[in-house]
């Protein structure tokens, strides 16, 4: 997989549309959650995009501290319904993770979790931190990574 790291304004509108579509794809129509996916964070964040074959197939978008939460963030990770027995989820968080650890300088990350995925995430560092609670109609945990 083919990881490309790029600010807002380095997409490019067949990259934006490919990566909206993408996140419509698995969390409104494969979740059967209707919920505002466009939520003006898009500028603020970095894009975090995972190609084979030159087809989007992992997805991520990250934020410094203070952009989203207040520690830097990981958030609307993705990966293709048909692309998800390779390992592409944990390839995509590890590029994230690294990439807000060099840029950024941070040693703590916090994400939004589907509660679902907890093993995943505990896989790649990341512990439950207080009670579960629903977002868009779905349970999830706040889980926080420390270096």
């Amino acid at each position: 997989m083919e990881i490309k790291i790029l600010e807002f304004n380095q997409l490019d509108i067949h990259m934006l549309y490919e990566l909206l579509q993408l996140r419509s794809a698995v969390f409104v129509v494969e979740q059967d959650c209707v919920y505002q996916d466009i939520d003006d964070k898009d500028q603020k964040a970095i894009h975090v995009l995972g190609y084979k074959n030159k087809e989007l197939v992992a997805y991520t978008r990250i934020f410094n501290k203070g952009n989203y939460f207040d520690e830097a963030s990981i958030g609307r990770v993705l990966t293709k319904q048909n692309q998800r027995k390779y390992g592409y989820g944990k390839l995509i968080m590890q590029a994230s993770i690294k990439e807000l650890e060099t840029r950024f300088e941070i040693n703590t990350i916090q994400i939004s979790a589907q509660t679902y995925l907890k093993k995943f995430y505990n896989e790649l560092g990341f512990v439950e931190v207080g009670e579960g609670y629903l977002e868009d109609n779905i349970p999830h945990i706040k889980m926080l990574r420390t270096k």
